[in-house]
């Protein structure tokens, strides 16, 4: 080669090797997580949520992302899961009295210390910045550090005294097996309020038609009492009158056929004065003529 000014190329500019894979720096991606809305990409602020799988939201983007019902809507697989409001635990968060935030100096001179978290854990005191393992409880949404609820075992929330179980405890932005479980266990919750809905509505149901059939029964039942105290009565008329024609039977046989012996008239009886037979309409005396008997005018047969 000559003096032309060129240059000899070395081995490994001619050798091309396998390209090296970019890593992503940890600590850029513990600040994407910890620090921003999973759904939004802004900072997080109060309110914060979390959903079944441990990921944090600002609670108004989730409740903007349910709202949007447009066609050209994004569908985000971060949120994917969530159907409702429902579906997301609002936070209870100890903040962090060494906390700064933005305050200091803002031209570009300032250290930012990334080990620096806004929140903490109200038991052990770690700063929830992604070095350390962070969990919320799902009935009640109380944050703590995992080596808080390792070192203190007890069955109720150590800040507000609401019960749970070791289901109930998620981990919040944990590894890919963890959050395997969690989907697992949300799959399983929501199976369970899905049969729990259709049994209650079942069960709804059936109270309805029951109490539809004894409403029937009891209406037949009012008809067939009522049906019973007709026929009763038309009974207890037919018996009274049966009774009544055998009484009044009996009393034409014993007005026709008298069993003792037939009585004399008080006016044939010669024992008796004529004083006391006078007292008796028999008696001669109580006789009357043609004009002194009764007629239309007169009230009673008596009437003079």
């Amino acid at each position: 080669m000559g003096c032309d000014g060129g240059t000899i190329p070395k081995r490994h500019e001619l050798v091309k090797g396998p390209r090296k894979i970019e890593k992503v720096d940890k600590n850029a991606e513990l600040v994407a997580q910890w620090y921003y809305c999973t759904l939004s990409q802004e900072k997080l602020s109060r309110p914060i949520v979390a959903c079944e799988l441990g990921r944090l939201y600002n609670k108004d983007a989730v409740i903007e992302f349910l709202l949007d019902k447009s066609s050209d809507k994004v569908l985000v697989e971060a949120a994917s899961h969530i159907k409702s409001i429902k579906n997301v635990i609002e936070l209870n968060l100890t903040d962090n009295p060494a906390w700064t935030g933005d305050k200091g100096n803002t031209k570009g001179d300032k250290y930012d210390d990334i080990q620096s978290a806004q929140f903490i854990c109200p038991i052990v005191g770690l700063e929830m910045n992604g070095r350390h393992r962070f969990c919320f409880l799902r009935n009640c949404g109380c944050v703590f550090s995992e080596r808080a609820l390792k070192e203190i075992k007890t069955e109720t929330c150590h800040r507000c005294g609401i019960p749970f179980q070791d289901d109930d405890v998620i981990a919040l932005n944990g590894t890919k097996a963890d959050v395997e479980v969690l989907k697992k266990r949300m799959e399983e919750r929501r199976l369970k309020s899905k049969t729990g809905k259709k049994s209650r509505k079942s069960k709804a149901v059936e109270t309805i038609v029951k109490s539809e059939a004894d409403d029937d029964s009891c209406s037949s039942s009012q008809v067939n009492t009522g049906k019973d105290a007709t026929s009763m009565k038309s009974g207890e008329k037919r018996s009274k009158g049966a009774v009544s024609e055998s009484v009044s039977s009996s009393l034409g046989k014993s007005s026709k056929n008298p069993s003792g012996p037939p009585k004399r008239p008080i006016a044939s009886n010669e024992e008796k004065s004529e004083a006391y037979k006078s007292i008796f309409t028999s008696h001669s005396s109580a006789k009357r003529s043609k004009e002194e008997s009764s007629n239309w005018i007169t009230h009673t047969a008596y009437y003079f």
